[in-house]
């Protein structure tokens, strides 16, 4: 079973950890930029069930940018949610086009 901490281990490797981080204006990566819905594509999911708590349940979005960015998200759910304005995000990542395209990230891990 691959963990959360090694998917965001293959992704620092890969240099391919830019977290994108919700604001009211949209993700960010941290470079002065924000992102939009449109200007986004999930090309990777990754769902991470508690072992033996459902609170720690999250799933990990990779996310690629229109200009060339990947980063990821990550999403709690359960008593460990910690997104401030829950409602903006849940409806900000629910507008980003999926692609899930296995050729962008191989994980053989």
């Amino acid at each position: 079973m691959t963990t959360l901490l090694q998917v965001l281990e293959k992704l620092r490797h890969e240099k391919k950890d830019n977290e994108f981080r919700w604001t009211p204006e949209g993700f960010t990566a941290g470079r002065g930029k924000n992102y939009q819905p449109e200007d986004l594509r999930i090309i990777r999911t990754f769902r991470f069930e508690g072992e033996s708590n459902p609170d720690d349940s999250s799933i990990l979005y990779v996310i690629e940018a229109n200009d060339g960015l990947v980063g990821y998200t990550i999403d709690t759910y359960g008593a460990a949610s910690s997104h401030d304005d829950e409602e903006g995000y849940d409806n900000f990542i629910r507008k980003i086009p999926v692609e899930n395209r296995d050729d962008q990230l191989i994980f053989e891990l």
